[in-house]
């Protein structure tokens, strides 16, 4: 649900204005939710459950990015283009559908 609010179709001006405050405030939070799906699952098998994994890395590693480069970061998403954020948003709502298939369906070998 995030990712559908954030994209530049909803709000197409939403991040025009960032800050660098907002950049670190956003890093930290991104970094203390991928560091808490990984001390609660931090599984390298060969199944869906490895997108679970991997998000936490992901979320912890563009947590510490953010944190420690949020002015950088904010110059760089500032020159990116809009189709290299629906892109992203697209993949990021790709896996939040499978996560959520499989984390609610009936049986499931969570």
């Amino acid at each position: 649900m995030i990712v559908v609010s954030e994209s530049p179709f909803v709000q197409p001006h939403l991040y025009d204005a960032q800050t660098p405050p907002v950049v670190y405030l956003s890093g930290t939070l991104l970094f203390i939710a991928g560091l808490a799906i990984l001390r609660a699952h931090h599984h390298w098998a060969r199944d869906w459950t490895l997108l679970i994994t991997l998000s936490g890395w992901f979320a912890l590693a563009l947590g510490v990015l953010r944190m420690f480069a949020a002015e950088g970061y904010q110059r760089q998403a500032a020159q990116t283009g809009s189709s290299v954020f629906i892109a992203v948003e697209a993949v990021l709502l790709v896996c939040g559908l499978i996560l959520t298939f499989h984390g609610y369906r009936r049986g499931g070998d969570a």
